[in-house]
């Protein structure tokens, strides 16, 4: 069979290349396409449906990322030995490709649309998913399907001062900001990511060198869309208005519908309950025999409320619910609110609770990470639950959903800045956060409460970070906007843009931005840092007077905890033949011991509730790794007694011999009732053998030298 293969490259300006492949596989998808760098092969396909369903108003986008495990080599663990659902890492990757298309497809295209983006090769150097924007905007490039692209996504870090987009995996690990970043040619659509305390204007920084490598792919795109000849796309009518109803409702509600956004009432249930009333009196004002279209009847006042409460911003200059732009809703913050768990926090912001805990586990709690690229262990945990009764509805309770996953993972990344090195920190930690009501901005209360708990177990975090959700409205005719702090439900809703900062009192840990418009301009996005970073420390202040540092200590409860550090070639003497040495020191002291080896040397980490349990393991893994030197006293065991002398214990596993003339001054015959097996006794060490390695002790030595007679 011959293909028609159509290729283009890449040159980006740091040098590196980049090819995109159509025309070969999966040739029925309506667009596919193969995009490389180095060994790392993405396939992703799209596939829309020619009409809607009837009765959808929006755009059913699916958006799934897999990494075929045989893509790095590997077979993948669990029973079943092959891929199954998606893990929270794809997920992930799903939601910044989703994040970044959806708002750029035509507002009033609704069809069943699937963007499925596999990786067919890894290569260890090279992170797939600042591809994979990329790769789905080539695929529908290269396709009929309706979309108001190109778009692209890179990853932008900053390694030792300087920044580099796309930089190699065994460099990552160095970096001081890490951000995914989605746009166009012209704006910016979605940014994600983390930092360790970096200041706004690195930020922004970062944003202006993502971006001109994006518009540097989306000119590519253009001309692979010309040379493919997919520049005229598919024509489609999914929508059917009565243009007359419209502009009666409009006329006749719309006062209405502002003067019960002026009335600035601060409950949720009550402003819907108001709007919901003029929607109501108007079908109850229909004839029976009415024609009209009660479902776009509803369309049309969803449209009226949104733009009544955007022109309450942009004309007034306060909100929904009375506050000014900048204005933080009331907050209250207590911990120590659960008695058993090792830290607990309820923090309230609003209409918005997380009640949140931390539980401190030992190294046999980690996460067994096994994926298509990494493999290994995690030893923070973050997870978010998003209940149906938080938002008053009735909700089926199951797996966690994307969002939850994604809301999850920015709290995280968030709060994983600050928490101790592993060499200072032998726990693993899992914090959970439970909304139990909202109204705008979750994650960013799960990051507030999440720093409190950790500091109520008494984590030695390095700071405390407060987090907060920014908003804007726009209007492009005007040129008016509103920079909005701490926004509702209602403003994420109709709004332009989410934009979540998290950080301490030096800077920014983590972020995550969605625009839903375009023309987004550095000024205002400099002017949103900023009026972020006040909220954000206006916050923190208030957490502070509940909880200013980490608890001194650990609560009772806590499994106590401590890290000996040990030669790698003593390692195996800790465990033993079959690991016989270290469950022995478990089943004699109660305590858990675990070891691990890293490239420094071996890490024994002992955890018990019990300090007698702890003092017992820390003492017996001291003996076995403590090398004897000559002149040292220890406290022995008698093991054997022999007719020459007897045989004792004076470290785990090291024998010496206690000859008859060490015993006493005075000369003894005979071994007969001057020891018996079991008895403890002080020695003093005073030889080690250098050819054999035999350990000679004397107890006469720490005794009183009789006086010649």
């Amino acid at each position: 069979m011959a293909f028609n293969v159509i290729t283009k490259k890449i040159t980006m300006p740091d040098g590196k290349e980049i090819t995109i492949e159509t025309g070969k596989l999966a040739k029925q998808a309506d667009g596919a396409v193969v995009v490389r760098s180095g060994n790392m092969m993405l396939l992703a396909t799209v596939v829309a449906n020619q009409t809607p369903k009837d009765g959808v108003d929006f755009l059913p986008l699916s958006v799934d990322y897999q990494e075929k495990f045989a893509s790095a080599g590997k077979i993948p663990g669990g029973f079943l030995r092959r891929e199954s659902k998606l893990s929270d890492y794809e997920v992930l990757v799903s939601r910044l490709v989703d994040r970044a298309l959806r708002p750029t497809f035509p507002s009033d295209f609704h069809a069943d649309t699937q963007v499925m983006i596999n990786l067919i090769s890894a290569d260890a150097e090279v992170l797939p998913d600042a591809y994979v924007g990329l790769a789905a905007a080539a695929a529908l490039a290269v396709s009929d399907i309706p979309f108001n692209g190109p778009i692209s996504e890179v990853r932008v870090a900053k390694i030792n001062g300087e920044y580099i987009v796309n930089p190699e995996t065994s460099i990552l690990k160095d970096a001081e900001l890490e951000l995914i970043v989605a746009a166009n040619a012209n704006d910016i659509l979605m940014v994600e990511g983390e930092a360790n305390e970096v200041s706004e204007q690195e930020m922004l920084e970062a944003l202006r060198l993502a971006h001109a490598a994006i518009k540097h792919q989306c000119a590519a795109l253009k001309e692979l869309e010309a040379e493919v000849g997919k520049t005229q796309k598919r024509e489609y009518k999914h929508e059917n208005h009565d243009e007359e109803l419209r502009t009666y409702l409009w006329d006749t509600y719309f006062d209405r519908y502002y003067e019960v956004a002026k009335l600035a009432n601060p409950s949720k249930k009550a402003r819907r309950e108001s709007f919901k009333a003029i929607e109501d009196e108007y079908f109850a004002s229909l004839p029976e025999d009415s024609t009209v279209n009660k479902s776009l009847a509803k369309w049309y006042f969803h449209d009226i409320e949104k733009e009544a409460a955007r022109q309450l911003v942009l004309i007034e200059r306060y909100r929904l619910d009375g506050r000014k732009l900048d204005e933080i809703r009331t907050i209250t913050c207590e911990v120590d609110y659960l008695p058993t768990p090792h830290g607990s926090a309820v923090f309230t912001r609003g209409e918005t609770q997380s009640l949140t805990t931390v539980t401190l586990g030992t190294k046999l709690d980690e996460q067994i990470v096994d994926q298509a690229m990494v493999s290994g262990y995690n030893r923070f945990l973050l997870h978010y639950n998003f209940p149906g009764y938080s938002t008053g509805e009735v909700k089926p309770n199951r797996a966690p959903g994307r969002r939850e996953v994604g809301h999850g993972n920015l709290a995280m990344r968030a709060l994983k800045k600050v928490l101790p090195p592993d060499a200072k920190n032998p726990y693993t930690v899992r914090i959970v956060s439970d909304i139990l009501e909202s109204n705008g901005s979750s994650s960013m209360a799960t990051v507030c409460a999440g720093t409190l708990a950790l500091m109520d177990a008494g984590v030695p975090i390095k700071a405390p970070v407060s987090g907060i959700a920014m908003g804007l409205i726009s209007d492009p005719k005007t040129g008016k906007y509103a920079v909005l702090s701490d926004i509702l439900g209602d403003e994420d809703h109709l709004g332009d843009m989410d934009f979540k900062v998290t950080g301490t009192s030096a800077g920014i840990t983590a972020c995550q931005m969605d625009i839903k418009v375009d023309g987004l301009s550095y000024e205002v996005l400099t002017e949103a840092l900023e009026q972020a970073k006040q909220g954000r420390l206006h916050i923190l202040g208030k957490m502070q007077e509940t909880i200013a540092e980490p608890r001194s200590d650990y609560k009772p409860q806590t499994p106590r905890a401590t890290v000996i550090r040990i030669l790698k070639e003593q390692i195996g003497s800790v465990i033993g033949p079959g690991g016989k040495v270290v469950q022995d020191i478990q089943k004699q002291s109660g305590a858990t011991v675990t070891i691990e080896e890293k490239e420094d040397g071996g890490y024994v980490s002992i955890f018990s509730a019990n300090k007698a349990a702890m003092d017992i393991a820390v003492k017996m893994v001291k003996g076995i790794v403590t090398i004897p030197e000559e002149g040292e006293i220890y406290d022995g065991v008698v093991k054997s007694i022999m007719p020459f002398g007897a045989f004792v214990e004076f470290l785990p596993g090291k024998d010496g011999l206690l000859h008859i003339s060490e015993i006493k001054w005075e000369r003894l015959e005979a071994m007969d009732g001057v020891l018996e097996i079991g008895e403890q006794v002080k020695v003093k060490l005073i030889e080690v053998d250098k050819k054999t390695g035999k350990y000679r002790l004397s107890r006469k030595v720490l005794l009183p030298k009789p006086e010649k007679k």
